[in-house]
C-alpha cells in the first residue's frame, strides 16, 4: 500500500506536524470555509485517526487537503485536495484496474481508484469536482480523473476534468490511458 504502515496510524509527531500543516492553510484560505470553526474541525480530528492517516496520504502525495464544507445530513467536515494542480504524487495513473489490465504496452504503475482506495479517501465526483471549481481555480494547466459513471465505463471509457478559459471541461478517455498531467482529487469526510 502507498505509505501505509502496518497499521494505518501516524506517530504523534506525524500527527502534530500535519494538524500543524492543516490548521495554517485553513488560515490562509478562509473563503474556502466561510462560517467554519477550526477548534471544532480539529476535535474531530483528534478522535478519528484513520482519517488524520488519510488526511496524511493526501498531503504527502501532493493534494493540499483543506476543508471545503460541512454536510448538513451527515454531520461531517468535507476534505479534498486543493492544490492548484493535480496532486504530483498521483500522476501517470490510468483510471481503474481493468483499464490497467487491458493495456498491452507501457502499463503505468497505479490505478486512480485502487490508489483512492488504498489511502481511505474517494475520487471526486463530477459534482464534487464543479463544486471544488467554485472555492477556486483548480487544474488549469493539468487535469484530474473524476469518479466515473457505470455506464460511461463498461463502454470502455472514464471522465476527467480541468478548468480552461474560465470554465469547468469534463472530457472522456479510454480508462487504460494515462498521462504526465493527469492525477486524481479525492475527498474525504471527517
Amino acid at each position: 500500500m502507498v505509505g501505509k504502515d502496518k497499521n494505518g496510524t501516524l506517530s504523534e509527531p506525524q500527527q502534530v506536524e500535519l494538524i500543524k500543516v492543516l490548521q495554517d492553510r485553513f488560515a490562509a484560505h478562509p473563503k474556502r470555509h466561510p462560517n467554519l470553526d477550526w477548534e471544532l474541525i480539529l476535535k474531530r480530528l483528534l478522535v478519528n485517526a484513520p482519517k488524520l492517516w488519510s488526511l496524511h496520504e493526501m498531503q504527502r502525495t501532493g493534494g493540499e487537503p483543506d476543508v471545503v464544507g460541512f454536510d448538513e445530513k451527515s454531520g461531517e467536515y468535507i476534505f479534498m485536495d486543493c492544490s492548484a494542480e493535480s496532486p504530483k504524487g498521483r500522476r501517470s495513473v490510468c483510471y481503474d484496474r481493468a483499464g490497467l489490465e487491458s493495456r498491452k504496452d507501457h502499463p503505468p504503475a497505479h490505478t486512480a481508484l485502487d490508489m483512492a482506495a488504498e489511502m481511505g479517501i474517494e475520487v471526486l465526483t463530477e459534482e464534487q469536482y464543479r463544486f471544488l471549481q467554485k472555492v477556486g481555480p483548480f487544474d488549469t494547466k493539468t487535469s484530474s480523473w473524476l469518479l466515473t459513471p457505470p455506464d460511461i465505463r463498461e463502454a470502455g471509457g472514464a471522465i476527467f476534468g480541468d478548468f480552461r478559459y474560465g470554465q469547468v471541461f469534463v472530457y472522456h478517455n479510454g480508462a487504460q490511458s494515462y498521462y504526465a498531467a493527469r492525477a486524481f482529487r479525492g475527498v474525504l469526510f471527517v
